[in-house]
């Protein structure tokens, strides 16, 4: 049977992860080679390229392959909040190679980025990532029963600095450090007498949504990476479209918005095969880990949608960037408020309908 473009296109994409996957796990990302990848795969470079501009996009898309993949769902709902951070790093440590580990295999199992974020315009991007992965984490815990309420991401922020710290020891000194006892020292975390201020000092002097009236026209085939399940744009609530500079304003929105509300973040950047993938293979993996431990519905007033084409940014007539921060709000299918930089998210949760 003689294949479409698509499927073409399609069996040599993965005709080059396959390769790029024994590539790196036998040579680590620093000594492969694009040519060995290409002759693996009975390709040319050029067909490699065509798919992915870079070593590094080829790199991430290895990864983001690994933490694609189906995993088991929770056998229960965790008790308590100290147990489901607990449940959580067993989750996450799961991936630490063993000191018996071939060293570039144990980098690639542990979804190492160790000589691959190595410039400053990489790593701010992984600074806002992380925040955001601080906020999901946290929303998780906050889900779960526990005496009090209130936010939670300080602990979260503490948690992925012990578990990325393990994994740091784990890369550069294979056998230190007990899984078990590093995911007791997470439980413990949840009750550390934290000061975890909200708001930040800027909110206060953010300027109102504008009120508009306009159509809405709901995008589709957009997913939500938080479920894996379709993004619903149509309902009433607040969409936030961040660029990668501006990903940390993510919890503004989601603090602001009202009961009720739904809270899409969509992020674009001006660079998908790099930024993007890099956003992409973080918020998937995290979120693995969370639907094991929390269910699919980790957190069912918030969306994250990462709209590498620019669709939502589209929309709402925002531009595509790094540096974007455009919100509106949603309401009987139509927009009825926008807001613009810093503080839009907020602004419009708060705006009326």
């Amino acid at each position: 049977m003689r294949l479409t473009r698509a499927q073409q296109q399609e069996r040599t994409k993965e005709a080059v992860l396959s390769a790029a996957a024994w590539e790196f796990t036998h040579f680590g990302y620093a000594a492969a080679k694009i040519d060995r990848i290409a002759e693996r795969a009975d390709l040319t470079r050029g067909a490699v390229y065509s798919n992915f501009p870079s070593k590094r996009s080829l790199y991430l898309a290895v990864l983001l392959a690994a933490a694609s993949r189906p995993v088991p769902g929770p056998r229960s709902a965790p008790a308590d909040v100290a147990s489901a951070a607990e449940s959580f790093a067993r989750v996450w440590l799961e991936r630490l190679p063993l000191a018996a580990d071939e060293t570039d295999a144990g980098r690639l199992a542990a979804r190492s980025l160790t000589g691959v974020v190595d410039d400053d315009r990489s790593r701010a991007a992984l600074a806002q990532i992380t925040r955001v992965e601080a906020l999901l984490l946290a929303l998780a815990l906050e889900s779960a029963p526990a005496p009090g309420t209130g936010r939670r991401v300080r602990a979260a922020e503490l948690i992925l600095t012990m578990l990325q710290g393990a994994a740091h020891l784990a890369e550069t000194t294979p056998g230190f450090g007990d899984p078990f006892d590093i995911a007791l020292a997470c439980r413990h975390l949840t009750a550390l007498p934290l000061t975890d201020d909200w708001p930040p000092p800027h909110l206060p002097f953010v300027a109102p949504a504008r009120p508009v009236r306009e159509p809405w026209d709901v995008p589709e085939r957009l997913t939500d990476v938080l479920s894996g399940r379709p993004a619903g744009l149509g309902d009433d609530g607040v969409l936030v479209v961040l660029g990668t500079d501006r990903l940390a304003a993510t919890e503004e929105a989601v603090r602001a918005a009202r009961p009720g509300d739904t809270v899409t973040v969509a992020h674009v950047t001006s660079d998908p095969a790099e930024t993007g993938a890099l956003v992409r293979l973080r918020l998937t993996d995290l979120t693995t880990s969370l639907r094991r431990v929390f269910g699919p519905a980790v957190r069912p007033a918030l969306r994250v949608v990462l709209d590498d084409r620019g669709v939502l940014a589209t929309a709402i007539g925002a531009p595509a960037a790094d540096t974007t921060e455009s919100a509106v709000r949603i309401h009987a299918g139509r927009i009825v408020a926008r807001a613009d930089g810093r503080g839009a998210g907020h602004a419009a949760a708060e705006a009326s309908s």
